[in-house]
């Protein structure tokens, strides 16, 4: 009989099933968003690998996207999408009771990066804790945290979506260099706000974990000469199935939502899908039958933030006035593990 290392992968994986459809009493009451100053252009790019701003634009929708000053970690960015949240739920950092980072590029391996949050952010009587699940990191924490606020454990949470994703690119790999960018996001949930949660799901496909992912550095190839020398610690990627797992993934996420919550694709005024790039955007929106007007899917000043990017686009279509009282709004993610996650929020009216 031939022996067999680890466990076995299940042959069929099962579909997402649904949980109860709606978070009674969970609502954001804040978001907010940062982006460095600094950018990589298309051109800068084109100058250090062979590629062009119409081949990038033409295959990911992207222009440019924003990288931390030197001086500048992942908490950095955070804070400053931290404090835009806070401000708009008229909340201090005192108020808030747990702070929950998402992120896949902390400050340190150890302490959490939310340590650092935490401190810069003075949130004196709150938990601080990490949650790492690449680009779906921002909803499994708005879903982690929304569950202590319906079992009452907790009435104000900050979840921050925060990464310095080129501290961890390669800029002599074409296929990756291109993507990704620097960024953050947060939210304030809690009891009370605007925006009410009606339903929320997350889940793991852990086949694919091996289509997205920085090899070395933890304790299964740790960190050495020859993992330095040999780009290890790097983010690789296979393009190809990522995107066909990417869009099967996030649509079968989304009309899970829908079926459980009694929708049709015409109920919902917006979708946010996890900014990767433009050609998994539109083909998740293609599947749902969505015009482009009720689509968010403008990555090309960001590249793919990761766990930042669906906050930045949460943010981003707040602040343009076109989010109206009674909208319903589906958030749908695929990540590294890989992950997937869906929330389904309602504009009960403008922050409290």
């Amino acid at each position: 009989m031939t022996q067999r290392s680890g466990c076995e992968e299940p042959a069929v994986l099962p579909p997402p099933s649904p949980p109860p459809a709606r978070f009674l009493g969970v609502s954001i009451a804040g978001v907010g968003s940062y982006l460095p100053t600094s950018t990589i252009t298309n051109a800068d790019l084109g100058q250090r690998v062979d590629t062009s701003d119409e081949w990038i634009v033409t295959r990911t929708g992207i222009r440019e996207r924003r990288i931390a000053a030197p001086d500048q970690a992942t908490s950095d960015l955070a804070v400053h999408a931290a404090r835009e949240a806070l401000a708009q739920a008229r909340l201090s950092p005192a108020d808030l009771d747990l702070v929950i980072l998402a992120t896949a590029t902390p400050d340190t391996p150890v302490p959490p990066g939310s340590a650092w949050l935490h401190r810069h952010l003075g949130a004196v009587n709150a938990a601080a804790m990490d949650i790492s699940a690449a680009c779906s990191g921002f909803l499994f924490a708005m879903h982690t945290g929304a569950g202590l606020v319906r079992a009452e454990m907790h009435r104000n949470v900050l979840v921050v979506g925060a990464e310095t994703l080129t501290r961890i690119t390669d800029y002599t790999d074409r296929a990756t260099c291109i993507l990704f960018g620097d960024g953050a996001g947060a939210a304030v949930i809690g009891q009370k706000g605007y925006l009410e949660l009606l339903y929320s799901h997350i889940g793991t496909d852990s086949s694919g974990r091996d289509l997205i992912t920085v090899p070395a550095g933890g304790s299964r190839e740790p960190a050495s000469a020859a993992t330095v020398e040999g780009k290890r610690h790097f983010l690789q990627l296979q393009g190809r199935e990522v995107f066909r797992r990417a869009v099967e993934t996030m649509t079968r996420a989304g009309q899970a939502a829908l079926d459980s919550l009694g929708m049709k694709v015409s109920d919902l005024a917006w979708l946010v899908p996890h900014q990767a790039n433009l050609r998994i955007t539109q083909a998740v929106a293609s599947q749902f039958d969505l015009p482009p007007e009720r689509v968010v899917g403008d990555m090309s000043g960001t590249g793919n933030t990761s766990a930042a990017s669906l906050p930045i686009a949460l943010n981003r279509l707040q602040g343009s006035g076109r989010l109206k009282p009674g909208d319903r709004i589906m958030l749908v993610a695929f990540g590294a593990g890989l992950t997937w996650a869906c929330q389904v929020y309602e504009n009960t009216g403008v922050p409290r």
